[in-house]
């Protein structure tokens, strides 16, 4: 099927920085765009097509409408939309609109960052669970930020288990908040990121925003909050268990986590660990997996990932093949050892009769 489209005023921002928006598009629904002086030609299966169409259409309205897109939003919202059949670009471009996020125009880039962000919307509880750099503390203190601003939630607490990590707390220079800030520092970064910092310093003053390790919780009743456990794969199971009942009336809690980066000691077991196995049937609360493919860092990153998961695969395949040569050898030498059965112990005769 093919369609033609005239080229209204500004249409051509959607095309990008070397027309990469068009080859998402073209990519991802599989058709070709032939861009012609006044026209743009679209080719393809007619539902591919129509798509295309939409989104030409979506960005033509929300451009007249004064929807300003920033720091490769659209991009995202593309990918998004690619990956989505039921999203359109104008409905993801008004549901970031709909929440206030301070300074910052927060927008998911990735399928399962948008799952993430509506789970948060929709349930009390949400494990965000993945690897690094795939956004799932930033656009959990997002959400915290536009529960707080929209006033559905009095205050914020950021929690964080304080890992040693070679060090004792106690042997660490200054007070007990300059021992335990270098734990916290990237949820006061995510925090200066979004807000002003006179602000952010007001809330911390006042405590309408609060980050605390995670052993601050205990004994707690946390109503009318937002509650977000980050580095959740280094909670302990008595940790776990004492932070998932510390909700409150008109609450929220988002626990983030990375299995593949456990820092507790060998003889522990993760408390993220046994949460997914625990709370997996209960209702009210959900669980979003994050892959290499949501790493929203440089695309170096992307790839650095994808070769560690590699590494840990090959190093199990060959642990894997060595068990079994091992036990093939055990099994041989064994038969070896019983293909006699006569022969006697050296000193020993051997009767008949036995």
């Amino acid at each position: 099927m093919k369609k033609s489209i005239d080229i209204s005023p500004n249409l051509e921002t959607l095309f990008g920085t070397r027309d990469e928006n068009l080859h998402v598009l073209e990519d991802g629904l599989n058709i070709n765009i032939d861009l012609r002086s006044d026209s743009i030609e679209l080719e393809g299966a007619a539902r591919d097509v129509a798509r295309a169409q939409q989104v030409f259409a979506d960005y033509d309205q929300l451009q007249r409408s004064g929807h300003i897109f920033n720091n490769g939003d659209l991009n995202s919202m593309l990918r998004v939309l690619i990956g989505d059949p039921k999203a359109t670009l104008r409905g993801l471009a008004e549901a970031g609109r709909q929440r206030s996020f301070g300074r910052r125009t927060v927008q998911p880039k990735s399928v399962n960052q948008r799952r993430y962000v509506e789970a948060i919307e929709n349930h009390d509880m949400v494990f965000g669970i993945g690897p690094a750099g795939t956004g799932k503390t930033y656009l959990a203190v997002a959400m915290a930020i536009s529960a707080l601003l929209a006033k559905r939630v009095n205050r914020i607490i950021l929690a964080r288990p304080a890992v040693e990590a070679g060090e004792r707390l106690g042997f660490l220079p200054g007070t007990l908040q300059d021992k335990i800030d270098p734990y916290l520092r990237p949820l006061y970064d995510a925090l200066y990121d979004m807000l002003e910092p006179e602000k952010v310093d007001r809330y911390l003053e006042k405590s309408v925003i609060e980050i605390a390790p995670i052993a601050f919780m205990r004994g707690r009743t946390l109503n009318d909050s937002f509650v977000i456990l980050d580095e959740a794969q280094n909670t302990t199971s008595e940790q776990m268990k004492m932070f998932v009942t510390r909700l409150g009336f008109n609450s929220k809690a988002v626990i983030t986590g990375d299995v593949t980066q456990i820092d507790l000691p060998a003889a522990r077991r993760s408390g993220l660990l046994e949460a997914v196995d625990v709370l997996k049937k209960v209702d009210g609360l959900t669980f979003v997996y994050f892959d290499e493919g949501d790493v929203v860092r440089h695309h170096l990153v992307q790839r650095i990932i994808r070769a560690y998961d590699e590494h840990k695969t090959r190093v199990a395949e060959e642990q894997m093949l060595l068990l079994e040569s091992k036990s093939s050898a055990n099994g041989k030498s064994n038969g070896a050892d019983n293909s006699h059965p006569e022969k006697s112990e050296p000193g020993r005769e051997v009767d008949a009769g036995e």
